[in-house]
């Protein structure tokens, strides 16, 4: 109702399409990660926070060099959380992309996800086809797969 009509007004295409669902996506994932931040946030004892002021830090700084490397891992957790939210979210990316199988060739063409591409032909894929779905959903499971690591070896990495 929004976004769609924003996108066709500015761009004179059909508004359906990569950028649209990438906005909406961002949207749809911005309160998981906002509420996981702020509950790490709130579970760093004051004292980290008063520590840094008293030893000279601006407010800034207590919050830049303390306070969010404290709360760290969750804050992390939460985005983990909120990337795979926007890797389901199948629905509202067929709605909102176009679901168009086709190869975009910019960001503002239809397309449609590995996602909903298994859901919307796995009833009547047979032989060759169905075949095709499930190494769609391997495809799918990896990539998901490769995010859940690089998180890990980032909080690893920083040794939060």
């Amino acid at each position: 109702m929004v976004l769609v009509p924003a996108i066709q007004t500015w761009f004179g295409t059909s508004g359906k399409g990569i950028l649209t669902a990438s906005l909406l996506l961002g949207m749809m994932i911005l309160p998981t990660v906002i509420n996981t931040a702020e509950s790490a946030l709130r579970a760093v004892p004051a004292a980290y926070y008063e520590g840094a002021l008293a030893l000279g830090a601006t407010r800034e700084q207590g919050v830049m060099r303390v306070m969010i490397p404290a709360a760290g891992s969750g804050i992390l957790s939460g985005v983990v959380l909120g990337v795979g939210r926007a890797v389901g979210e199948t629905m509202a990316v067929v709605m909102i992309a176009g679901n168009q199988a086709v190869m975009p060739d910019s960001i503002l063409s239809g397309v449609r996800t590995l996602t909903a591409n298994i859901v919307l032909e796995m009833a009547y894929a047979a032989q060759l086809h169905r075949e095709a779905l499930i190494a769609t959903a391997v495809v799918l499971f990896v990539f998901i797969l490769l995010i859940n690591l690089s998180f890990s070896a980032i909080r690893k990495g920083k040794q939060i």
